[in-house]
């Protein structure tokens, strides 16, 4: 009795003290970090702090706001952030704008799952999450930068292990701070990648963007992007339990006697002698476990196991796959648009126009500036508001435009980017009014895109692209292929708003629907849908590899 009470005594102590180890660390992580650090974490998180200040002024500035940026970071974010996390979710919403989202974010706060014990342990040890939500290409970028041999064979998994690996010992070689990561960390991305990064989770990029700002947006949104890979993976593989289950069963009933008997025997399962139906169903399903494992149900439980167990290290390969698509949509998209359209693309960002005119070098420099971000306001701005949007901001301005009652949309376009054209010109308080009213109104112009456009204002804005329509096309058609369109121009290949997550949930939920098809077809096609599923997965990613090659080719032949 004294030995046992003495060894939960021990129990308890070691218990209290893990509790007491895991509260200090957690409320006081930032204790550690230089000040370097601390100063950086302030600067990403858009908090002010005097300078030059002593470390004990950057702890208290990081004390004050940690647990409202770390642990409840969504008060901060935009309405259509909100709106796209909670989409994720399933949750649908209305639009609305970001003076009215108080209601968005009580909403979201229902369904944070992250406390700040566990938020600031992740801190604790930033190496084992900050990659997560790279790429294949970028960790292997990542390792070959820095000198760290590539393990073979070279898969995502082992890529990402290899880096976790040596994420401090490469800070100290670069000597660097690696508890609050600094920009070395993303010396091997490119700004397209960075911009890419924030489009596919519908983080606003910061406008007009530099390198640094880009930097710290991703570093802000690392931890998010890792939560939700999480989550993904937790659903994943809450699906694959469930569609093991209800696969067995379905299998069971559409078998045979004789198809049960020949499975219990070829796993060692005595059957007595003149058992029943209900007598060999309830046996079999007592062995549930080589039911799942040996039988034609496994070859699709290892297929759907294959393309779920890992959907944490494997979701930056799925949207790789699917981003190959988007760019290959989108250079077909951009092959049919005018040249002044092309033209407008890259002057958009700030990129000269080649010089031959030639449309095939437009088309080319388009391509090469696909992942560049827009650069803040611009005359193109104004390209798809809506007649009272374009009212309103020349009514601002106090141009007559706005007046005229004749005036069609186009003219009110033209208008409003001469306005704009000549505020810029001049700068001072005319440039700085005018960039004041777009940013107050940019979102909700955006918001209403195409919903009140006319027929012949879509076929209008459609022709500016150079693409035709014939009499006939129904007004959602229009719509869709403006907005299809619109997104190209303003992001390129990328379009805000839970890419990643609907790339992990539709590839889960399509292996589970060839679960349910294996499943109801019975034994037989179960076979055929285990021998599908592995075919298709492995035609997918011939092809993603082919596609790559190709479009590495091209890239390297165009250049």
């Amino acid at each position: 009795m004294k030995v046992a009470w003495s060894s939960a005594l021990l129990l308890a102590l070691a218990a209290e003290s893990t509790v007491a180890s895991s509260w200090f660390g957690t409320k006081a992580v930032y204790n550690k970090w230089h000040e370097t650090e601390l100063e950086r974490w302030l600067s990403d998180h858009n908090i002010p702090y005097p300078k030059p200040a002593d470390r004990k002024d950057l702890q208290n500035t990081v004390k004050q706001n940690w647990n409202a940026k770390i642990a409840q970071p969504y008060n901060d974010w935009s309405a259509p952030q909100l709106q796209t996390y909670l989409k994720q979710k399933g949750v649908q919403t209305q639009k609305v704008s970001d003076k009215n989202k108080d209601g968005l974010v009580k909403q979201v706060k229902g369904y944070w799952t992250e406390s700040a014990d566990s938020a600031s342990n992740a801190y604790g040890s930033v190496q084992n999450w900050i990659f997560d939500s790279w790429t294949e290409s970028q960790l292997k970028s990542f390792l070959d930068k820095n000198g760290i041999p590539a393990p073979q064979p070279r898969r995502r998994d082992t890529l990402l292990a290899t880096a976790r690996q040596n994420y401090a010992s490469t800070a100290k070689k670069l000597n660097e701070y690696s508890a609050y990561p600094g920009s070395w960390l993303y010396e091997s991305w490119s700004d397209s990648d960075l911009k890419e990064f924030l489009d596919a989770r519908g983080v606003p990029v910061p406008q007009p963007s530099t390198r640094d700002k880009l930097v710290a947006s991703v570093r802000r949104n690392s931890r998010l992007a890792s939560l939700t890979l999480s989550e993904a993976a937790a659903s994943a593989s809450s699906s694959a339990t469930a569609a093991k289950e209800s696969l067995s069963d379905a299998l069971l009933d559409s078998w045979s006697d004789s198809q049960i008997k020949e499975w219990a025997d070829k796993n060692g399962i005595k059957v007595p002698q003149g058992s029943k139906r209900n007598e060999l169903i309830a046996l079999a399903r007592k062995h549930r476990s080589q039911l799942v494992g040996d039988n034609p149900a496994s070859s699709v439980s290892s297929a759907f196991g294959a393309a779920t167990s890992n959907a944490k290290n494997e979701g930056s390969s799925v949207t790789e796959d699917a981003q190959l698509k988007s760019e290959d949509a989108f250079n077909q998209a951009i092959g049919t648009w005018s040249d002044s359209r092309l033209k407008a693309f890259l002057d958009a960002r700030g990129v000269p126009a080649p010089q031959s005119g030639k449309k095939d070098e437009l088309v080319k420099q388009v391509r090469l500036n696909k992942h560049k971000a827009a650069t803040g306001f611009s005359a193109w701005t104004f390209d798809t508001w809506t007649v009272d949007n374009l009212k309103g901001y020349l009514s601002n301005q106090k141009n007559k435009a706005a007046k005229k009652s004749s005036a069609s949309r186009e003219d009110l376009v033209k208008a409003a980017q001469d306005s704009y054209s000549s505020a810029s010109k001049s700068g001072g308080s005319n440039y700085a009014s005018v960039t004041s009213y777009l940013a107050a109104s940019t979102a909700t112009a955006k918001d209403t895109t195409f919903d009140t456009w006319t027929d012949s204002e879509l076929k209008a804005y459609l022709d500016s692209y150079g693409i035709k329509t014939y009499q006939g096309t129904k007004t959602n058609e229009l719509k869709a292929l403006a907005r299809k369109n619109a997104q190209y121009f303003r992001y390129g290949t990328n379009s805000p708003g839970g890419s990643l997550w609907s790339s992990l949930s539709g590839s889960a939920q399509w292996v589970l629907n060839q679960l349910k098809i294996g499943a109801a077809s019975g034994r037989k096609e179960g076979v055929k849908g285990g021998d599908a599923v592995k075919e298709a997965g492995t035609t997918a990613t011939h092809r993603a590899g082919e596609a790559k090659q190709r479009a590495s080719d091209k890239v390297k032949e165009e250049l």
